[in-house]
């Protein structure tokens, strides 16, 4: 399993966790990564802990990435407009941009939040996709390199 399968079954695992009741979260964060990988009995453990890591960092730093998604959309748009799809597929990016231990580049946590949006959103989600990322990883970009 390579990096772009672990990022997809994370996806896939925050996906499933947007049906879950709040309550007893850590219980539905370890069912929804056990579900997520029980397609693929191949997964290594360095794959493992990067999807719990994925999966955990991006629902404990919920709050500020669905606020950085927020305020990128247009006017009268919500978070909850948004197809579940592609809520996680932002969630995730976000975190692997800004949150996450080992950031990911912008440029590939942005081409491989498009891949997905491929495979599982609408037919214009990863253009809306790209546009949100660019805008949070410009954003970013210029957040970090003031002194």
């Amino acid at each position: 399993m390579d990096v772009t399968e672990a990022r997809e079954t994370a996806f896939k695992a925050l996906f499933q966790l947007e049906f879950a009741p709040n309550d007893e979260t850590e219980f539905y964060e370890k069912l929804s990564i056990e579900n997520a990988i029980e397609e693929d009995t191949k997964v290594q453990q360095r794959r493992l802990t990067y999807i719990e890591d994925a999966v955990k960092g991006t629902r404990a730093n919920l709050a500020e990435i669905d606020e950085m998604i927020k305020s990128r959309l247009k006017k009268g748009w919500t978070l909850s407009r948004l197809s579940t799809a592609d809520r996680n597929i932002l969630r995730l990016a976000v975190y692997e941009m800004v949150f996450a231990e080992k950031k990911i580049p912008v440029s590939v946590a942005i081409n491989e939040a498009i891949e997905l949006a491929k495979k599982y959103g609408a037919d214009d989600s990863s253009r809306f996709i790209n546009g949100i990322l660019n805008a949070i990883g410009n954003s970013n970009a210029a957040t970090n390199s003031n002194p």
